[in-house]
C-alpha cells in the first residue's frame, strides 16, 4: 500500500505548472520595467513606484505558488477557487499600475526628457512590457479555470473521509475551510498595504508612519491566533479575535480617508487609485472574515473539533488487490466509502454475509417486520 503523492496527477502538475510559468513571465516584464527606469532616473519621490510595483508583483506571485501548494496538499477545492479570484483581482492591479507608472514617470513640462512622454520616451518604452503583465495574467486565468474544474472532480469526493456524510457536519467544515482560506488572504492584502504606505508615503519621521509600523505584528498575531482559536475551538481567544477584527477595520476607514481629505491627498497623488483598491479590498476580505467567524464560533462544540485537528491529514491510496490491478479503495472498503453509499447510510461498516445453504435458511431468525417470514441473504449494516 502506498500514499498517493503530491502532484502525482496531471492535473495538479498542470495548474501548478501555469502558476510557475506566468510567475516566470510576469516577473520577468516587471524587471525589464525596473532595469529600463533604473537607466534613466533614482528611485526617489515619485518613481518609488516602480520598484514598490516589483515588490508586490514578485510577493503576488510567490503567495500565490504557496497557497497553490497548500491547497493541493490539503484537497481543498475552497482555497483553490480563492486563488482563482486572487489571480483576477491581480488583473486589475496589473492594469492600474499602467495607469500608476505613467502618472510616475510623465511630468507636464518636464525639463527632462524622458518625462514629457514623447515617442521615444522611457514611458513609450516600456509600455508594452506593462502592457504584456496583465495579457499573460488573464490568459493563464482561463487556463486556470480549466485545471480548477479538474480538480475539483478529482477532490469533490474527499470531504467524506473527513467528516462523513453528514450534511451538517459538512456545512460547518466547509465554513472552517473558508475561514482559514480568508485569514490567508488578510495576511496578503494587509501587507500589500502596508508595503505601499512604508515604501511610497509616509516619511519615517512622521507619527503615522509609527503607527503603521506597530499596526504590522499586532495584525499577523490576530491573524495567527485567530487560525489557532477556530481550530482549536478556544472561545476566549476567538472572542478576542473577533473583537480586534473591528478595531482593524477602523484602521482601513481611518486609511480611506486619509488618502482623499484635502490636508493629506497630494502625498497619495502617485498611488492613490492602487492604495484605494488594495484598502477596500482588505476591509471587505476582513468584514466577510468577522462574519464567517461568527458563523465558525456558533459551531464551536458540536463534534467538529476531530474533524479540523485530523480530518485533513487525509490522503487517498492505491491498494492492489488480489488479481495483481490497482484498486482505488482496495478489496472492501469500497463499500465502506462510496460516496454514493455514504449519502445514503453515512459513514457506517458494511459487511457482507455470505449465502447461506438450503439447510442453514430454515434455520434462519424469523422477522418481526415480515410477520413470521424468513429473511433472504442480505449485507447486514453493523
Amino acid at each position: 500500500m502506498a500514499l498517493e503523492p503530491l502532484l502525482s496527477t496531471r492535473a495538479q502538475r498542470a495548474f501548478v505548472a501555469t502558476l510557475v510559468l506566468q510567475g516566470l513571465v510576469v516577473l520577468a516584464m516587471v524587471a525589464v520595467v525596473f532595469a529600463f527606469v533604473a537607466e534613466h532616473v533614482e528611485f526617489t519621490g515619485q518613481y518609488k513606484t516602480i520598484p514598490c510595483y516589483l515588490a508586490l508583483f514578485a510577493l503576488a506571485e510567490i503567495f500565490e505558488i504557496l497557497m497553490a501548494f497548500d491547497a493541493l496538499r490539503l484537497r481543498n477545492i475552497i482555497q483553490l477557487i480563492g486563488i482563482f479570484i486572487f489571480h483576477g483581482a491581480m488583473i486589475v492591479f496589473s492594469a492600474l499600475q499602467v495607469h500608476e507608472t505613467k502618472a510616475a514617470l510623465i511630468v507636464p513640462g518636464g525639463t527632462d526628457y524622458f518625462n514629457r512622454g514623447g515617442p521615444d520616451s522611457l514611458w513609450n518604452k516600456v509600455l508594452p512590457f506593462l502592457i504584456v503583465v496583465p495579457c499573460v495574467i488573464a490568459a493563464s486565468w482561463v487556463i486556470m479555470a480549466w485545471w480548477i474544474r479538474k480538480l475539483y472532480f478529482e477532490f469533490g469526493w474527499a470531504i467524506f473521509h473527513v467528516v462523513g456524510a453528514n450534511p451538517a457536519f459538512k456545512t460547518m467544515f466547509q465554513y472552517y475551510q473558508i475561514m482559514i482560506c480568508l485569514l490567508k488572504f488578510d495576511f496578503f492584502c494587509f501587507t500589500g498595504v502596508t508595503i505601499q504606505l512604508l515604501i511610497l508615503v509616509l516619511q519615517t519621521s512622521s507619527a503615522e508612519f509609527g503607527l503603521t509600523v506597530a499596526a504590522i505584528p499586532i495584525v499577523l498575531v490576530l491573524l495567527a491566533f485567530c487560525g489557532w482559536a477556530v481550530k482549536r475551538e478556544v472561545k476566549w481567544l476567538m472572542t478576542i479575535s473577533l473583537a480586534l477584527m473591528l478595531a482593524a477595520e477602523s484602521y482601513f476607514i481611518y486609511k480611506l480617508v486619509r488618502f482623499y481629505e484635502p490636508a493629506s491627498r497630494e502625498e497619495y497623488a502617485t498611488t492613490r487609485a492602487t492604495l484605494t483598491v488594495f484598502t477596500i479590498v482588505a476591509f471587505l476580505l476582513l468584514f466577510a472574515t468577522f462574519a464567517v467567524g461568527l458563523r465558525c464560533f456558533a459551531d464551536f462544540d458540536k463534534g467538529l473539533l476531530s474533524s479540523k485537528l485530523h480530518g485533513q491529514s487525509y490522503r487517498p491510496v492505491a491498494t492492489h488487490g488480489g488479481d495483481g490491478k490497482t484498486d482505488l479503495f482496495g478489496d472492501s472498503s469500497f463499500l465502506t466509502h462510496h460516496p454514493l453509499l455514504l449519502a445514503v447510510t453515512g459513514p457506517k461498516t458494511y459487511s457482507q454475509s455470505p449465502l447461506p445453504s438450503p439447510g442453514e435458511q430454515s434455520t434462519m431468525r424469523q422477522s418481526s417486520y415480515l410477520g413470521g417470514g424468513q429473511l433472504g441473504p442480505r449485507i447486514s449494516i453493523e
